[in-house]
């Protein structure tokens, strides 16, 4: 089982990234610290999702960097393939999102899966890859090609909504 988890800590910004967005080296000490290593009572950390709120930064006597307390949540990196949705679905080019064509006895209600919005959903798979930093071959080393490496997340989890109760909360909860 995977869960999206929220945790609360301060972080320490060294004063030499002081001329960086916060967010930004907030997310970089976290992810030092908690990305890929095993937390008490919580399990696995794969990735910073998301800093959910920063309160006030303090500086302690003798230590010239900030402390920022911050609230953040893990993970990302989940896919649910087109065949994986309540079916008949379809994508609806002009809105840009997947639409579950839902049937009633008063006809067809076309049910939207907008972006951002809250799904329950069944893993019914994952993909762990090591992206440890790595030293560069001897091809490479004599190769002139600027050729990028490929980003891959480190962790990826593949689902499932084509069962009942799954798929956004919206559409199992009543107003």
């Amino acid at each position: 089982m995977f869960v999206l988890v929220e945790m609360v800590d301060t972080v320490r910004i060294p004063p030499w990234q002081f001329e960086r967005k916060l967010n930004d080296s907030i997310a970089e000490e976290l992810n030092k610290k908690l990305a890929n290593k095993v937390v008490y009572n919580v399990g696995l950390c794969i990735c910073l999702f998301d800093i959910t709120k920063l309160e006030d930064a303090y500086v302690f006597p003798g230590d010239g960097a900030s402390h920022t307390k911050v609230s953040l949540g893990f993970f990302d990196d989940i896919l649910i393939p087109p065949e994986s949705l309540q079916q008949p679905a379809k994508f609806d080019e002009a809105e840009q999102v997947w639409v579950w064509e839902y049937e009633t006895e008063e006809g067809a209600h076309d049910l939207y899966m907008d972006t951002g919005e809250e799904i329950r959903f069944r893993v019914v798979d994952e993909s762990f890859v090591d992206t440890s930093p790595t030293g560069p071959s001897s091809a490479e080393a004599t190769s002139s090609s600027e050729e990028l490496p490929k980003k891959e997340a480190p962790y990826t989890l593949v689902g499932s909504i084509s069962e009942p109760g799954l798929g956004l909360l919206s559409w199992w909860t009543s107003n």
